[in-house]
């Protein structure tokens, strides 16, 4: 049966990334139906909007939306609801996106290549579950008004609303029990109990779910804890599962430790397996057009893909082996380069994916 994917490359080297991950799609030889539609800065100027109804249409249609990077400095100016980073939120809105899986692995061959000393990263596997329709991003009230009262009565103030549901925490919770015990049966809960209501209502749901996994060892830590252990003792976590901003900040984190942030895929989910997948970096558009852009994070997304939404999970397998394969060979691009491995490009990353893959 022909699975139908959106191909969204977007804005800066968007393109390019994404050109490598539908040839490696490509020499699979699978029953999909690949249609590419703009996004983010690219759409606004063609079309006046980040998201238009066709792409936004294209999304809602297809088993599975492959995603590549948005945003400009030129679009800084703009309106916020027209800024191109608003095409991610409304995807993820519109497809009920609640669930973002971000593995943060270090290959052997990348560990000196990590802002961390080799010893402290090695073997390093983490999988950050981040809750991502709630939490201060979607919540509300919002906005900019001028203070009521207060000591800065009269002035102008900025605010927004942190707000979680229960069912959206037990139902991304759930997720976080089921991805540990595929794992080493450890998770943690990432909040702010100690200061935020939220944060609380989050930890007393989370704990009581816990009860029904107790093969999962369950911990809880303050965020701020959290991302000093992040990079302090990175081995000792397993899958940590947290709210939107945190997660938001944490899986950033987590990037470097593995080298690069060019190296990091990441899937979000609806409840019916239909997903968004990309890379977690940005759009980069000062190395635009130059070529020299890491693709395998988007390859990797794209493997992701054929895992969670496409049940590919072989073919999934065979990008993911093809990628380790070329990193043996010593080939890096400008992000992941080191004396004695040899610098490629964008589109010579791309050949060597092809060719591992046999």
């Amino acid at each position: 049966m022909t699975k139908k994917i959106a191909v969204l490359p977007g804005d800066g080297i968007g393109s390019e990334i994404m050109e490598q991950a539908v040839r490696v799609l490509g020499a699979l030889k699978l029953p999909l139906e690949i249609s590419h539609a703009p996004v983010g800065g690219t759409a606004y100027d063609l079309h006046g909007h980040p998201l238009p109804p066709a792409t936004l249409k294209l999304a809602q249609e297809s088993s599975a939306v492959l995603f590549g990077a948005v945003g400009d400095w030129k679009y800084d100016k703009l309106p916020r609801e027209h800024r191109p980073e608003q095409a991610i939120l409304g995807l993820r809105k519109a497809l009920g996106l609640f669930a973002n899986f971000r593995p943060a692995i270090l290959y052997p061959e990348l560990a000196n290549a990590s802002s961390l000393k080799p010893e402290i990263v090695s073997g390093l596997d983490i999988l950050i579950l981040r809750e991502l329709t709630g939490d201060i991003y979607f919540g509300s009230p919002r906005g900019v008004r001028v203070a009521p009262d207060g000591p800065f009565a009269g002035e102008r103030e900025g605010f927004d609303t942190m707000r979680y549901a229960e069912p959206e925490i037990r139902r991304i919770a759930h997720l976080g029990f089921q991805a540990a015990l595929k794992r080493q049966r450890r998770l943690c809960s990432v909040d702010k109990a100690n200061v935020l209501e939220t944060s609380q209502l989050w930890r007393d749901i989370v704990t009581e779910i816990g009860k029904e996994y107790p093969d999962v060892a369950l911990s809880h830590m303050y965020v701020d804890n959290a991302a000093m252990q992040l990079v302090r003792a990175p081995r000792d976590f397993d899958v940590i599962v947290t709210g939107n901003l945190f997660g938001d900040i944490l899986s950033d984190e987590a990037s470097m430790l593995t080298g690069s942030i060019g190296m990091l895929p990441s899937a979000s989910l609806n409840s019916s397996g239909q997903g968004l997948y990309e890379t977690t970096h940005g759009s980069a558009p000062d190395i635009a057009g130059k070529g020299v852009a890491n693709p395998l994070a988007t390859i990797l997304s794209a493997a992701m893909m054929l895992r969670y939404s496409l049940n590919e999970a072989a073919q999934a397998d065979r990008i993911e082996q093809a990628v380790r394969k070329v990193l043996q060979q010593g080939l890096r691009t400008a992000d992941i380069y080191e004396q004695g491995t040899t610098k490629v490009g964008t589109a010579a990353m791309g050949d060597a994916v092809l060719k591992a893959l046999g």
